[in-house]
């Protein structure tokens, strides 16, 4: 029988911060201490009022009353000062402190492989970065240093009423024994509903997400009605948990109330069964309560700073569940360096198959060999799952190979760095991607030191004339995901952005797919000027992009089962004809369609 892992305790977990957190510990300690100070303060005023009680109140002499309230006066406002100062003095710390957090976790998140966001939902990761870090900033510059302070003020407090009568301590402190075994209790309940609650905020953000971005497919087929029910079941799930979050701290708050009140009953009792006796002075009596009420709220606040504590727990070990993903696709220890790249792209008993892939399953690449010379453009052709989308993307190492290796100028393309790797292999995809940002940095993204030159060089062979067109031109802010734009003119931004990189290995997959047959042929025609001097590896999806190879690789199974030109492989392959003629049929009934 498995063990069941032992989970960290909530100090272990918090202490995890501490990396981020050491910069800026010196300012929390000097927040903590003006805190504190404030809480001394507070607890010094009842001490003066005993004073003024049992000295010119007993003794009938007003002269001596002013000065006392003189002081009581200056001790409030230095209490509001530090209080005040504290605030203003933790707020930069703490933002510093979320900021860097943020940082860190973006670069992790671009930092980690293609597979990991395969895995987690967009939303997961967006309320980690978003509302987590704000839990944590909250909890840092005010839920940690109350949590401390009060703690301290309690203990001195005790002390200070063990000071004015030690059967009252006695009786007040015996009365707080049910608070601590409560939160206790209440630890443990809270931290699972407050993990449930975080986790089903991330579910819903996901399914906000997506129906934001589908909403022209949701309205197209009119389920914007069934949409609404599976976000509202979402929302009804998440509404249950947070009333079950409510009902755990609406039951430590019962006892924080509770508590205090009989404490204070009981206390009064035997504080004027102890001044009948004589034990106690009228003064001391009032400076007891006062100081008792002084302690209320650093009692109270037990509840909602534990809850916090909980929730910055819970928010910490999502946070930590990122930083914690381990990287498969890292740069070597001692990487080799290509100082002038030729293009020469090999295959060698490559195979592939997804991480999370059934046992058992066939791998996607199953010995794929292929050599592609410098200079040389390659078309690969298969029908629908055949490989070709996954030798794309093993080529730029979005994944790496299960086995065998792939070269680039007979260097393991994992003995470079990705940096490097990457700036010999650009790519282009059938699902064009783009940025908020204006046409310019998208389309010299991967080369944005490049001058204009280059980006409209790009832009001509990509056939994107309608960029000037756009109300800044080159600096038009395209909207998010490039959805202002048509599939198309998206299409041709990616590919220039591919082609302003200037690649040693140019890899396109299928890229003119959202192009009509006019504008393709266009693209076509510009695109041999950049294949003369670069090697080229095209997937392609129709028998137009064909003729732009000078040879074509025949993908089935995950295996190259055939390597020649156009022509000759329609003389001496049956099964190349017949991939051909799928494609041509498909291309038929696109054009028809449009």
């Amino acid at each position: 029988m498995t063990e069941p892992v032992r989970q960290p305790s909530t100090l272990q977990a918090l202490r995890r911060l501490d990396p981020f957190v050491r910069p800026v510990r010196r300012s929390i300690i000097i927040a903590m201490a003006m805190a504190l100070a404030a809480s001394l303060v507070s607890l010094a005023v009842p001490q003066v009022l005993q004073r003024i009680v049992d000295g010119p109140l007993a003794s009938k002499d007003p002269a001596q009353i002013p000065p006392a309230v003189a002081l009581i006066a200056v001790l409030g406002v230095l209490e509001a000062a530090l209080y005040f100062a504290r605030r203003l003095y933790i707020v930069g710390p703490a933002t510093g402190v979320e900021a860097n957090l943020r940082r860190a976790l973006f670069a992790k998140l671009q930092d980690l492989p293609v597979a990991f966001h395969d895995r987690w939902p967009s939303g997961q990761l967006l309320s980690r970065s978003m509302s987590d870090l704000s839990l944590i900033r909250r909890f840092i510059a005010f839920g940690f240093i109350y949590l401390v302070v009060n703690v301290i003020t309690i203990a001195v407090g005790v002390v200070v009423l063990a000071f004015l009568n030690p059967l009252l301590a006695v009786v007040f402190t015996l009365c707080s024994v049910p608070l601590w075994i409560n939160g206790f209790r209440f630890e443990r309940r809270y931290h699972v509903v407050a993990r449930r609650s975080q986790d089903q905020q991330g579910d819903l953000a996901t399914l906000v997400e997506e129906s934001v971005h589908g909403i022209r497919v949701l309205k197209a087929f009119g389920r914007g009605r069934t949409k609404l029910q599976g976000f509202l079941q979402r929302a009804e799930e998440l509404r249950g948990t947070e009333i079950e979050k409510a009902k755990a701290v609406a039951q430590i708050w019962l006892w924080l109330l509770l508590v205090p009140d009989v404490a204070f009953a009981l206390c009064l009792l035997v504080g004027v069964w102890q001044a009948s006796l004589g034990n106690l002075s009228v003064g001391g009596l009032v400076a007891f309560f006062a100081t008792a009420t002084v302690l209320r709220f650093p009692l109270e606040s037990i509840g909602f700073l534990l809850s916090m504590m909980y929730d910055t727990r819970t928010a910490t070990d999502r946070l930590f569940e990122v930083f914690d993903e381990e990287n498969t696709i890292r740069d070597p220890e001692h990487p080799k360096h290509i100082a002038e790249a030729r293009g020469r792209l090999e295959f060698q008993d490559v195979h592939f198959h997804y991480p999370d892939a059934p046992e058992g399953a066939p791998d996607l690449l199953d010995g794929m060999d292929l050599a592609i010379e410098p200079g040389e453009t390659m078309a690969l052709v298969g029908l629908t799952g055949s490989g070709k989308t996954t030798a794309v993307e093993v080529a730029g190492r979005l994944y790496d190979v299960t086995s065998g290796r792939i070269l680039l100028d007979g260097v393991d393309i994992r003995d470079l760095t990705r940096v490097e790797l990457r700036t010999h292999i650009a790519m282009a995809f059938e699902e064009a991607t783009l940025f908020s940002a204006s046409v310019r940095d998208n389309v010299l993204l991967g080369r944005p030191d490049a001058g204009d030159d280059v980006l409209q060089e790009a832009l001509d062979i990509a056939q994107a004339a309608f960029v000037h067109d756009l109300p800044e031109g080159l600096d038009t802010v395209i909207g998010e995901e490039g959805l202002s734009l048509s599939g198309g003119q998206r299409q041709r931004l990616a590919l220039a952005r591919a082609v302003a990189a200037n690649p040693a290995v140019l890899v396109l997959d299928d890229p003119l797919s959202a192009l009509d047959v006019d504008t393709e042929a266009l693209v076509e025609a510009a695109l041999r000027q950049v294949l003369t001097r670069t090697t080229a590896l095209i997937v392609a999806h129709r028998p137009s992009t064909v003729q732009l190879a000078d040879r074509v690789a025949l993908l089935e199974g995950g295996r190259i089962i055939a390597v020649g030109t156009h022509t000759e492989l329609l003389a001496t392959s049956e099964r190349y004809r017949f991939v051909i003629s799928s494609l041509e049929d498909e291309q038929t009934y696109e054009e028809v369609d449009a």
